[in-house]
């Protein structure tokens, strides 16, 4: 059994691009790992390309003594880079969410982003079988991820706010994976930042 800690990234700068963390953000990595320092040291700290996850994956790489690893299919669904208006963004947003089929000028549908990740946290959990790990990503290939998982309809119903909010800036979902199977044990916590 693989135990997979899925940390959304802390708060980032609210510029276009590749920004990095926030002050309240580096604050907000720094007490995630923390909090996850409570359940051991993980076999491994993966992370998103993007710099807001980097950021945050070397706050849990500094509390547990390893080094950061790199995976760029960890990466967002969609990245505004500031080409194009900040609406137009927005609205492919939405109809990612809304038609998990449709794929936008600039990165993946919600079906790809999900199977793209799926594909990611496989070969982490072959690679640490029976161990615990760390992946730090995005909120929106997370809730992806979940509604492959669990379906729209659960998922819904099991965080109301999902869908429409996304995943909280460190929050924290657990998977599980057993044989070839995996298993959602908490979603988008964020006990841990008080």
């Amino acid at each position: 059994m693989t135990i997979v800690t899925l940390v959304q990234h802390a708060e980032k700068g609210p510029i276009p691009g590749d920004p990095g963390l926030t002050p309240l953000g580096r604050e907000q990595a720094r007490r995630a790992a923390a909090a996850l320092a409570s359940l051991g040291v993980p076999a491994a700290v993966y992370s998103s390309p993007l710099k807001r996850a980097l950021q945050t994956a070397s706050a849990f790489a500094k509390q547990f003594d390893l080094q950061v690893q790199r995976d760029d299919r960890l990466r967002e669904r969609i990245n505004w880079d500031g080409d194009g208006s900040l609406e137009s963004f927005l609205a492919d947003w939405v109809r990612t969410t809304k038609d998990r089929d449709f794929v936008p000028a600039s990165g993946d549908s919600s079906r790809q982003a999900a199977q793209r990740m799926l594909e990611a946290l496989r070969d982490v959990a072959n690679r640490h079988h029976d161990e615990r790990v760390v992946v730090v990503t995005h909120g929106g290939v997370t809730v992806d991820v979940l509604r492959t998982l669990l379906g729209d309809e659960a998922t819904a119903s099991t965080v109301p706010d999902l869908l429409t909010a996304g995943v909280p800036c460190c929050g924290l979902t657990t998977l599980t994976r057993l044989s070839e199977i995996w298993f959602v044990n908490r979603i988008a916590s964020v006990e841990h930042l008080g």
